[in-house]
């Protein structure tokens, strides 16, 4: 059956864009991994890969034509001995999407997909009955930056491309026209250097907001995170702390590369003086957020550049908040209990929806913050299930769910039923390769088959 090639999305950002060069001709054969074509965005010009086998049946669209919507249909692929002279707009396969890899059509699809979500989200940090509107991670935490710099004119928004170009993810959309340049602050490409004046900035007592194009690119500034930022409250006796926030877009992208698409959350949730915030809801991200630029600390705030196009019911208050330290049960369950943090929390809720048809009950925690870190109410649910796996995408060694697993059979050997498993992203640099990509993330499937494990299914 014809399959059809979809302009894919770049970023999460990305609307359209211009397929700039066909790189094979209607007629040739290809095989998944071979580049296709050219296509350009106002940021860069990326080649694409095909993810299936086949023979270009027909192209769609021209070299050249700029505007080209994503998920728009640019080419068609048909099996041998097949024509693509009968084709019709929408007639290719349905299936295609499920056979392709996440590299390319994931970064489009992702930020549209409805997130799972159960019936009853328990312990929700507003009162019963408030008013809910559908909001992006996206405009929650622009909403989050844009309250507080109403509410104290000592905090300002500095990073790559935050003011003119309205944020590399559009997340300060707005700010440089409501604040000014003087509050929203275009830096120049070095991270150890802007890092060290909003550090300088909150020890003189103003509460900065950095953004990293993405957290991969804070290693240039880690010395000032790390030795200035968290440890300077310490060494002062008190007299001089370091009141910011450090965020932007965290862990895997969509094949950017292994430079590009590391989570850093076992890594700064080890630092003293540091706390750390990893959300996965719009309504978390945005009180979170809040919550983050009040705080008296420097906090590490790990936002998910998949997660910023998703949408969640955030409450209608005027000043809503979530408080650190305080986990979220998103879902009831007597048989297991699944643990994990940012996107993580798809693939947990995802398996949990999967798990319940085959008559499991997994109850789903989803931390928020990893440091400081809800221990109680990951031990509390241990001991009613007596099972425990976690969910990241950071690598196996040292990571969150090492420590979690550590402390749960410290606190709670005698409750659990069988070994926890931490699932992870598997041990490697991120692979560029789309194929390979897939292969190095967690998926779904595997949380599916750790909580089989662990209840002897």
């Amino acid at each position: 059956m014809a399959t059809e090639i979809l302009m894919p999305a770049l970023s999460p950002t990305m609307e359209e864009g211009t397929l700039a060069k066909w790189l094979v001709k209607e007629g040739d054969t290809v095989n998944s991994g071979d580049i296709m074509a050219e296509i350009e965005t106002d940021k860069a010009t990326m080649e694409f890969e095909a993810v299936d086998e086949g023979i270009v049946g027909k192209i769609l669209i021209g070299e050249g034509t700029e505007g080209v919507k994503v998920n728009t249909p640019i080419a068609v692929l048909v099996e041998d001995g097949e024509s693509a002279d009968d084709y019709e707009a929408g007639s290719a396969k349905e299936e295609a999407p499920a056979e392709e890899a996440p590299s390319d059509e994931p970064a489009a699809a992702a930020p549209q997909k409805e997130p799972a979500m159960p019936a009853k989200v328990l312990e929700p940090d507003y009162p019963e009955g408030t008013e809910m509107v559908q909001t992006t991670v996206r405009e929650a935490l622009r909403d989050a930056m844009a309250e507080e710099m109403r509410r104290d004119e000592d905090v300002f928004l500095m990073g790559e491309e935050v003011a003119e170009y309205q944020g590399a993810y559009k997340i300060s959309q707005g700010l440089l026209d409501e604040f000014g340049a003087k509050r929203v602050i275009d830096t120049p490409i070095t991270e150890h250097g802007f890092a060290g004046i909003a550090t300088g900035a909150a020890f003189g007592g103003l509460r900065p907001i950095v953004e990293f194009m993405t957290f991969n690119f804070a290693m240039q500034a880690i010395d000032h995170i790390i030795n200035s930022a968290a440890k300077t409250l310490y060494m002062s006796g008190g007299q001089m702390g370091a009141p910011m926030v450090f965020r932007g877009p965290n862990g895997a992208a969509a094949r950017v590369g292994a430079q590009h698409s590391q989570d850093y959350a076992a890594w700064y949730m080890q630092i003293p003086g540091l706390k750390v915030v990893m959300p996965y809801s719009a309504s978390d991200a945005k009180g979170l957020m809040k919550t983050a630029i009040r705080d008296p600390n420097p906090v590490i705030f790990l936002e998910n550049e998949i997660l910023y196009g998703r949408a969640f019911d955030v409450p209608k208050l005027d000043d809503y908040t979530v408080p650190f330290g305080k986990a979220r049960i998103w879902r009831e369950g007597t048989d297991a209990t699944i643990v994990s943090f940012g996107i993580g929390m798809t693939y947990a809720l995802e398996a949990a929806d999967k798990l319940a048809e085959d008559g499991i009950s997994a109850e789903v925690i989803d931390l928020r913050t990893i440091r400081p870190m809800d221990l109680p109410t990951v031990i509390a649910s241990v001991q009613k299930t007596n099972r425990l796996v976690t969910v990241e995408e950071g690598w196996p060694q040292g990571s969150v769910g090492s420590y979690i697993a550590s402390e749960v059979m410290q606190q709670a050997f005698d409750y659990l039923d069988a070994p926890i498993i931490t699932c992870t992203g598997k041990d490697v640099p991120m692979p560029y390769a789309a194929n390979l990509e897939r292969h190095a993330l967690i998926t779904t499937d595997e949380v599916v088959a750790a909580v089989k494990q662990v209840t002897y299914r």
